[in-house]
């Protein structure tokens, strides 16, 4: 039985915190508010757009403005994110390097969005299934996702490990009963302190020794 092998996207296979920045701004701007910068941006990645937009506005925005701050959001975004945005050193070969294993995607970020930027940055083929934050009912840490990805596969959880750079990643295998694994380049690596996942990687290419011991 090969592993099974699921990724976040965001801050795991793709860096996309300059695009991201360049949106949120966008957003702000039009709201009159001063722009934040990459770092604090990227530290509210990982939880999808909505939670994002609340996120940016502050605690003092009404409903009716963070609805349409969304949507601008993402019709600003759709057109923008592949300005700037790139592989993390060593995806594309390791991911060639583990065809052999099933290889799939879960994240918070909308599914059409993922898709597209896969498909952009050309790794969309490796992956037998590409869920995002509006495939299901209930978004990551919620284990829906890995289950589902379970059911595709056919894979046994015992072989099967979440690979992401945030708690929610973690939290996401453990609810599943996976293996977890965190990339320490990522966005969110803070949140290991209080939520480790069982192995940590610096490189991504560092993945594929690591699942094959």
């Amino acid at each position: 039985m090969k592993p099974v092998l699921i990724f976040d996207l965001d801050g795991t296979l793709v860096d996309s915190k300059h695009d991201l920045t360049a949106s949120v701004n966008h957003i702000r701007q039009k709201f009159d508010m001063s722009d934040l910068t990459e770092e604090e941006i990227a530290s509210y990645i990982g939880s999808g757009a909505l939670m994002l937009i609340r996120r940016v506005l502050g605690p003092k925005a009404s409903e009716d403005n963070v609805q349409s701050a969304l949507q601008l959001f993402l019709s600003y975004y759709r057109a923008h994110m592949l300005d700037r945005t790139t592989l993390y050193p060593g995806v594309r070969e390791t991911l060639d390097a583990l065809r052999d294993c099933k290889l799939a995607v879960l994240t918070n970020k909308p599914v059409h969005f993922s898709c597209s930027m896969l498909d952009g940055l050309g790794i969309y083929h490796y992956f037998t299934a590409v869920y995002g934050g509006n495939s299901f009912e209930q978004k990551k840490p919620d284990p829906v996702g890995i289950f589902q990805i379970l059911s595709d596969t056919k894979g046994r959880r015992e072989k099967t490990w979440m690979v992401g750079d945030s708690s929610v990643d973690v939290l996401t295998g453990r609810n599943a009963g996976v293996i977890t694994c965190g990339v320490t380049y990522g966005y969110a690596t803070a949140s290991f302190q209080e939520t480790p996942p069982d192995f940590t990687i610096d490189r991504f290419a560092d993945l594929e020794n690591l699942v094959r011991d």
